[in-house]
């Protein structure tokens, strides 16, 4: 009060404060010490942090096998080459890291092991992951630039009969996410070893070509809505059975006898998986998450459109602008100011994808920190 009042000692109900007049009652003071709590499996105050879960690194090749550190061992990893046109990559610890799916492409598993220049496969290690010892341009050609995401599963799979379709299932029920790989292309169930309900279940083929990653989602409408990932489709109405807090519902294909799942739901602080719609405005739409994001996908739904990833590793400061497409093979591309990630979301920035006019969106969102720990970029 302009020195014209001395503080009087008054706290709020958690004791922070030193007011004049004694707060109303159930109301608290403006200060991050009041902000809930993350999840207390994730929270930085008890030594649990997102990176533990999920981190995305950056590498340069040198063409030959080098070790890259990850912060712990990856059960899925998610190569791009950056600075040059080469397929993603993507391996986990049920499959094996020497067979690769390719999210731009409709193939199958490829065994880089068995390629004809030598072993191209990368191997998890249990702080990272050993690039090949043969040149993989997709991989450690020397000089190019790299990014690659990775994600904690439940290490070694174990057998699951919570469906109709027995799986081998790699949970990890902290932050949500699971791989599931099963064998049959029957209608049925599969389980899936998450604590709740996924909500955005991928799934692929693996003994053949030809049959697309099938992604779909209830955070539209509640009902189950899929895309593909390795397309720039609108959305499509889904007549299988949304997921259970035990399974999911496989997406049968003729001649499909082995099947891959990557299985997400929301924590809190940690991981979010929703939709908004863009206002076509520099000042454009903001999406809470709760935390600071490391690393944004996006796509549109109602129209076609590429996918686009974002992370705080490629795009160091506002506005967010190195964009990688998971459809495509393309570089990396620098597009103009597009997108802002906050301390607890993030903000379009320009009235261009992905912030169409009147257009919906989904995203999914992985955390660099929760909320009540977060700075602003």
């Amino acid at each position: 009060f302009a020195g014209n009042k001395t503080a009087q000692g008054n706290t709020d109900a958690n004791g922070i404060g030193d007011f004049y007049y004694a707060p109303p009652a159930g109301y608290l003071a403006l200060c991050t010490a009041n902000l809930p709590d993350p999840v207390a499996a994730i929270d930085p105050a008890l030594d649990a942090n997102p990176q533990d879960h999920f981190n995305t690194v950056l590498y340069t090749g040198t063409g030959s096998a080098a070790t890259v550190d990850v912060g712990f061992q990856p059960d899925w990893t998610w190569f791009k080459h950056r600075s040059g046109a080469n397929s993603h990559q993507l391996y986990d610890v049920i499959r094996g890291s020497n067979l690769a799916l390719f999210s731009n492409n409709t193939d199958g598993d490829f065994d880089y092991s068995q390629h004809p220049a030598g072993d191209l496969s990368p191997s998890f290690t249990s702080n990272g992951f050993q690039t090949p010892a043969v040149v993989n341009n997709g991989l450690n050609a020397s000089g190019q630039t790299y990014v690659a995401w990775n994600w904690k599963a439940g290490g070694t799979a174990v057998a699951n009969t919570d469906g109709t379709i027995a799986s081998q299932v790699s949970a990890n029920t902290k932050a949500g996410f699971s791989i599931a790989t099963y064998n049959g292309s029957s209608a049925g169930t599969v389980g899936h070893g998450l604590s709740s309900t996924p909500e955005l279940v991928i799934q692929k083929v693996r003994n053949q070509n030809g049959d697309y990653w099938w992604t779909g989602t209830t955070v539209i409408d509640g009902s189950m809505d899929y895309f593909q990932l390795n397309a720039t489709a609108a959305k499509a109405d889904s007549s299988y059975a949304v997921p259970t807090s035990s399974v999911f519902s496989n997406v049968t294909f003729t001649g499909a006898t082995s099947n891959v799942a990557y299985c997400f739901h929301s924590v809190e602080g940690f991981s979010k998986f929703g939709s908004y719609t863009g206002n076509g405005n520099s000042d454009g739409a903001f999406v809470y998450t709760g935390f600071r994001p490391a690393y944004v996908m996006v796509k549109r739904t109602s129209t076609t459109s590429n996918w686009a990833i974002f992370d705080t590793a490629r795009g160091t400061y506002n506005s967010n602008t190195p964009e990688l497409q998971p459809n495509t093979s393309a570089a990396e591309a620098s597009v103009t100011g597009r997108i802002d990630l906050l301390s607890n979301g993030f903000k379009l920035t320009s009235s261009l994808f992905p912030n169409d006019s009147g257009v919906d969106f989904i995203y999914m969102a992985f955390a660099e920190m929760p909320f009540k720990y977060a700075n602003a970029r």
